[in-house]
């Protein structure tokens, strides 16, 4: 059996709705191993941020985070279950297999801004996807970039048709300019949102204004992406 682990594995937070009580021995679990016998625990339906015993937060010390997944990965190695029973070996693979996809979500900015408003229940914006109709990707476009986006698309079907002038090359790299400045500002915008939804969460604000910044978010979130396709496009293009 493995040993018990480490102080830095976290614990199933108290009213997660995941089981508290070690399968083996009954006493407090984590939410991957019993803290008393070390034994592995079948995977809780707990969140990412509870798997890595995280409050939900947008700011994140992902030093922190990355010494917490390697401890992990470390305890749930395969090797350590070679002579375990059949459940118990499998309980540590998907308990692996839960680590890697929490860790990869919550180590990026913006995958860890997305997930937290799936799990708040906020439903994102479809991505744009490369052969969708033009009509359709000027219908998702954000406010405020859809003048940008028309001319845009004229100067691409421009050059897609054959005219490779260095004006018309000129004015996608003018173009691209614009929009990646663009890109910067709307970053910033998402970093002042991370900062009012982690002050909300820990001042315990009312759920309509914790709402209000989600949907804030949302749409922060959808005029990044928008914005990296874009850009996307045009290096596409130009690339060709």
């Amino acid at each position: 059996m493995a040993t018990k682990p480490e102080n830095a594995i976290p614990v199933l937070p108290s009213g997660g709705g995941a089981p508290h009580e070690c399968w083996s021995c009954g006493d407090m679990r984590a939410a991957q191993f019993c803290r008393s016998c070390g034994s592995v625990q079948p995977p809780a339906p707990t969140d990412y941020f509870s798997f890595f015993g995280l409050p939900r937060l947008l700011s994140i010390e992902t030093g922190k985070l990355e010494k917490t997944m390697l401890a992990l990965s470390r305890r749930l190695h395969p090797d350590l279950y070679g002579r375990a029973s059949d459940q118990e070996q499998e309980w540590s693979l998907e308990q692996t297999s839960k680590l890697n996809d929490a860790y990869r979500t919550l180590r990026d900015p913006v995958q860890r801004t997305e997930y937290l408003l799936r799990i708040e229940g906020v439903r994102t914006a479809e991505r744009t996807k490369e052969d969708a109709p033009k009509a359709a990707q000027l219908r998702m476009a954000p406010p405020g970039l859809l003048e940008e986006v028309f001319e845009l698309n004229m100067l691409l079907e421009e050059y897609r048709g054959g005219d490779h002038s260095d004006e018309l090359r000129g004015q996608l790299h003018q173009a691209r300019e614009r929009l990646e400045e663009k890109l910067q500002a709307v970053r910033g915008e998402l970093k002042a949102s991370w900062l009012a939804w982690d002050g909300m969460q820990i001042s315990g604000d009312e759920a309509d204004e914790r709402r209000r910044v989600l949907e804030q978010m949302m749409g922060i979130v959808h005029r990044r992406r928008y914005l990296d396709h874009l850009i996307h496009e045009i290096a596409t293009a130009i690339a060709e």
